[in-house]
């Protein structure tokens, strides 16, 4: 991926070499994402909580160790992919004579503290709706290339324009609609309705991946490959598959390997929001 002349975003929170602790107590928003992102990583949920909950009574902030990191190509790699999906959306909501309002993307380390309550890495990357938050331990990208089998730059970016694009959702009202589901559907409807969001999420950072590629040439060769990749890697069958040694499609909460690389690869094909509406993902 071509990204080292891409502009950087300037909403970008640098929390590496701080530690944010706290008992964690999660309900409503923070329970969806643990129940969400955990399939990201291929844990179970209850596992994630538990050592959620082993974090430090306190929280505690430190500064950062002065000196370069080892990180600090994949950050700047990670502010520059925000930086095209900011230029990218300002484009499109332009376009549609509306403005962009930019998530904040947050770097930690091992655990955070935000609108959603405490987080950890194990949670992998998430959006907060709540504080307009985009959030990521880089040791991710280490998971993403060496557990998921998903290397190149741009399997990273794929995740991230993902996140990104539940921001947009968020800004659509669409977050908050199924939200307002939790409880008053049952869980197998309501997974349904989750998996739309996640394609769709997926759909978007194929849109995003177009018109970046129109606006800067960033794809070489083998990139939309990396994204494809790592879109199965983390589609819902492998991973139940992985962790439990079954598929229980009525418990997908993202959408299999072949949904995710299907509406990524559509929104990259197609670059219009019209082909991708929440009602038409299946």
């Amino acid at each position: 991926m071509r990204w080292q002349d891409l502009r950087r975003s300037g909403n970008v929170e640098d929390r590496r070499g701080m530690s944010g602790g706290g008992k964690v107590a999660i309900g409503g928003i923070g329970v969806i994402i643990v129940l969400a992102i955990g399939l990201l990583t291929g844990q179970d949920p209850s596992e994630i909580l538990a050592n959620l909950q082993q974090g430090q009574s306190t929280e505690q902030s430190a500064p950062r160790a002065a000196g370069p990191r080892p990180d600090d190509k994949t950050a700047d790699f990670v502010s520059a992919v925000l930086g095209s999906t900011e230029d990218v959306w300002d484009q499109i909501y332009k376009a549609n004579g509306s403005t962009y309002q930019k998530p904040t993307l947050q770097i930690f380390e091992n655990a955070t503290e935000g609108a959603c309550g405490s987080a950890s890495s194990a949670m992998g990357p998430f959006y907060c709706p709540a504080d307009y938050k985009v959030y990521i331990d880089l040791e991710f990208c280490n998971q993403l290339r060496d557990r998921f089998k998903a290397p190149g730059d741009f399997a990273v970016a794929y995740v991230v324009a993902h996140e990104v694009g539940h921001h947009v959702q968020n800004l659509m009202g669409l977050s908050d609609q199924l939200h307002q589901q939790r409880g008053r559907i049952s869980e197998k409807e309501y997974n349904k309705l989750s998996v739309k969001l996640e394609l769709q999420a997926d759909f978007f950072a194929g849109v995003w991946a177009n018109h970046a590629h129109q606006m800067d040439n960033i794809l070489e060769p083998g990139d939309l490959e990396a994204a494809l990749t790592a879109a199965n890697a983390i589609g819902d069958d492998k991973l139940q598959k992985q962790s439990q040694g079954y598929v229980v499609p009525d418990a997908f909460t993202h959408g299999s390997s072949q949904q995710r690389m299907y509406w990524f690869k559509k929104g990259f094909e197609t670059g219009d929001l019209n082909q991708g509406k929440f009602n038409d993902i299946q």
